[in-house]
């Protein structure tokens, strides 16, 4: 009942952000951009053919016809629903304006505790190898870039622990059920990607987060059957600030292609009680980063930027005024760069 109740707030305080003028896609409340825009600070600084671009001082959105995704400051990020144009006019999904663009582009005033806890989840092990290109097993890959993320975050001041330190199958509902325990702030599963496809073109990190209630996922395996509320969805918008801020991290800071911010209810996500994100850093299958993804130096560059976008969001979601020394407790001043 508890989580019910809040889940309602949580879902009253979204659709209220996005009021406004109302218009109905297949039986769907859309609000025409032009509102939205006016409302916001935003001005068209571009539209051509189906693709219209919206700015203000510090921001740019670009949206094009019948897509599920949208531009948010060049990170590509998933909309719940298709951008939808009729008789010139483009629209966008009320849930996808107070859910996704709202969350990203007017995130609120830090008021959060310093980040102190963090549990890495290196995906797979034992038994579950994960995906498999020649001699390279997925399971190896996460637990040596979750040792590189655990000793630079540890470096950075961050208790870090690890649902798994060796060779060894953990149940999925058992890593998010760690992190609650430890009362851990973040949490981050770790894993690679492979594709049956494409094997030449296809490539570059994305970044998950839980997907909104009443919308299906933008992942292609099958966790959007279920439309309903999880625990993850109680901090499903910082949830999607730390995705946003690392997968933006990851592409600028490795030079990636960048296959954006994505919404899945993966088991490892939907029980968290913290902000909760997983991370495909790359492509095994792909033949050039799948050859640095087995390189020891080039996972320290994918660790290094998953701290970068851990810091961003901090500076985000904490006042920047104060911060916290993890290793003697110490509170102190420390300015946090947004690079």
């Amino acid at each position: 009942m508890k989580f019910r109740c809040c889940l309602g707030l949580l879902l009253a305080v979204a659709w209220s952000a996005s009021a406004g003028r109302a218009v109905f896609v297949n039986s769907r409340s859309y609000q025409p951009v032009t509102d939205w825009a006016d409302a916001n600070g935003f001005r068209t600084a571009a539209r051509r053919g189906d693709v219209i671009v919206l700015t203000n001082r510090t921001a740019r959105l670009v949206l094009e016809k019948d897509s599920h995704t949208a531009g948010i400051n060049g990170v590509n990020v998933a909309l719940s629903f298709p951008v939808a144009v009729d008789k010139g006019q483009f629209s966008v999904a009320q849930m996808d304006l107070a859910r996704t663009i709202g969350p990203l582009l007017f995130p609120p005033p830090p008021t959060g505790k310093p980040i102190s806890t963090i549990v890495l989840d290196p995906g797979h092990g034992g038994r579950d190898s994960g995906f498999r290109v020649g001699w390279h097993y997925e399971k190896t890959y996460t637990l040596a870039l979750a040792d590189e993320l655990r000793d630079q975050l540890q470096a950075a001041g961050y208790k870090v622990i690890l649902t798994r330190t060796k060779d060894k199958y953990v149940e999925l509902p058992v890593r998010p059920d760690l992190a609650n325990r430890a009362n851990a702030d973040l949490f981050v599963s770790l894993h690679f990607n492979a594709t049956t496809f494409g094997k030449a073109e296809v490539n570059g990190p994305e970044t998950y987060c839980i997907t909104p209630v009443g919308a299906a996922s933008s992942n292609a395996q099958g966790e959007g059957a279920n439309y309903g509320g999880t625990t993850a969805n109680l901090s499903e918008k910082k949830s999607l600030l730390l995705a946003y801020q690392v997968q933006r991290s990851l592409v600028k800071n490795l030079g990636a292609e960048d296959r954006g911010v994505r919404r899945a209810r993966f088991a490892v996500l939907r029980d968290a009680e913290m902000p909760a994100i997983l991370i495909e850093s790359g492509y095994m299958t792909h033949p050039a980063e799948g050859k640095k993804i087995y390189e020891a130096g080039y996972r320290k560059q994918i660790a290094a930027a998953i701290v970068k976008g851990i810091v961003n969001y901090q500076k985000l979601t904490v006042p920047p005024a104060v911060t916290t020394n993890k290793v003697t407790g110490a509170r102190r001043a420390k300015p946090v760069r947004n690079d």
